[in-house]
Parts: C-alpha cells; structure tokens; sequence
C-alpha cells in the first residue's frame, strides 16, 4: 500500500472497494494495522480512501503542535494527491472532529457527511489527554466505564466479564508496533489537538447534508453531543443505536444505516 507526500509529513493510506467515493477519517489512536470488524464493510459499497492521520500508525509523526486545521487540511490534501475533487466523509469519533473542521475549510469536497459517536467539543468533548500517562489498568478501566451501562458498580458486581473486557482494552490501548519510538509522542499529539476542538459557534455554516449517528450509552460521543450537533446544523438527521462509542461493532442495524444515509444519490456522485 502507499505513501504519499503531503504538506508537511508523510501521509500512509490505501484506497479499497469499489463503487462511489468514501474518505473514512479514522479515530483517536487508530493505526490501520489495528482492524475495525465494519471497516471492511464499507469496501463492499464504496471505493473506500482511508490512512493513518499524522501523528498515528505507519504516518509521519512530527514532533510539534497538531491543530485540527492541520487534521483537516491533511486530508484535503490527501485528495489532491489521488485526484478526487470530492466524496462522501465518514468521520469516526476523533475524525468526526476532523471532519467537522474539514466541512469548515474545504465544503466543496464533501458530498454527503457522516459523522459517527462524535461530538461538537468544548464541554461535550471528554478529557481523554488526561489518560495519556497513566498506566494501563486504569486506562482500560476509566474507558470502560465510558461505556454508562459499564459502571464501578456493574463492574464490581461482574468480575468475571470485567476481567475479560480490561484484558481486550489493554491490548487495545498500546501502539501496534511497540518499537516505534515516536508512536507515545505521536498519540499525545493528537490528543492535544482532541483537546482544542471547539465546533460550537460554527456548526451553523456546515451546509453539507449530515447524518449523525450515536450510541446510547456512549460517554465520548455523548447523546446530549449528538443533539446539540443536530440542533446546530440545519437538515441533519441522527439516529441513535444500542451501543457505546463502539456502537457500530454492536448494533446489526448501524452500519446499514450509515451506508445507507452515505449512498445517496451515490449514482449521480459516482
């Protein structure tokens, strides 16, 4: 699979599937060598561009401030470098924050909007950089209690299934590849850029059609978030799933729906 040369890193990303334009903007830590269930679904349906954002995976990881903008921007840029004017945009948790920012500064390039167990920042956005330096029980521990029907009390009460979703989320929260010397440097990067994201004022002037979709019980992604993001952007439809913020790996009906909401009108886009 390729790299490619854009603005100011090295960009690492595959293009898969058939069928209409996708951008898929990954989330927060995520490193495509770390395989989501129903991202390859979506290869199925759509000529699917997807990478490692700056800072993550096999990508250039500078050692300097990361803005949002900067997200935004890189992937805009990633378009200009394969030829694409524009695409539908599925942005998950930390790239629905991308993506956001990518309808802000460059509207033309995106067709349809999808954002998923994302949220508009500021106050709805949870301070994740806080769990950067800790070790990697409590890590594990704090996200699954992100997950509100994963509470102390519930955990306490099941030890067992407790015991068997920290060992999944320590597995989950280190870098692929331990041996890369930039990937903690890299995460907290990110994380800052997390941080900062505020969408709050300007949600109004995303004129895109947006589909917002959200898990019930999701701390991250919040219901209250995916609400405030539905009031603020005229035409938007949310839909709400039995999940957490990993909803789309947990209700049957959510990836048909995200597909179905992104494949519209796809035969005059293709």
């Amino acid at each position: 699979m390729p790299f490619g040369q854009i603005r100011d890193i090295t960009l690492y990303y595959e293009i898969v599937g058939s069928g209409p334009r996708l951008l898929f903007i990954n989330g927060t830590g995520a490193d495509l060598r770390r395989r989501q269930p129903y991202v390859d679904t979506l290869n199925d349906h759509f000529t699917v561009l997807r990478y490692d954002q700056r800072g993550l995976g096999q990508t250039e990881k500078p050692d300097k401030h990361y803005s949002m903008a900067d997200y935004a921007d890189d992937a805009a840029a990633l378009m200009d470098l394969i030829g694409w004017n524009d695409a539908a945009v599925l942005g998950v948790s930390f790239g629905g924050s991308v993506a956001q920012e990518l309808a802000r500064r460059h509207p033309t390039r995106i067709t349809r909007l999808a954002l998923a167990c994302a949220n508009p920042g500021g106050p709805f956005g949870y301070p994740l950089l806080d769990l950067h330096d800790r070790d990697a029980e409590t890590r594990a521990r704090t996200m699954l209690s992100l997950d509100l029907r994963k509470s102390a009390e519930w955990q306490a009460a099941h030890p067992e299934e407790t015991a068997k979703l920290l060992a999944t989320g320590r597995k989950r929260g280190g870098p692929v590849d331990p041996s890369d010397p930039h990937a903690a440097m890299g995460a907290r990067r990110q994380l800052e850029a997390r941080e900062e994201h505020d969408a709050r004022e300007w949600l109004d002037q995303i004129t895109v059609p947006v589909g917002l979709f959200g898990g019930r019980y999701d701390r991250l992604g919040t219901e209250a978030g995916q609400r405030f993001m539905a009031e603020r952007i005229a035409g938007s439809e949310m839909q709400l799933f039995e999940g957490a913020h990993g909803f789309l790996n947990e209700d049957p009906a959510a990836v048909p729906a995200v597909i179905a909401f992104l494949a519209k009108d796809a035969t005059a886009r293709s």
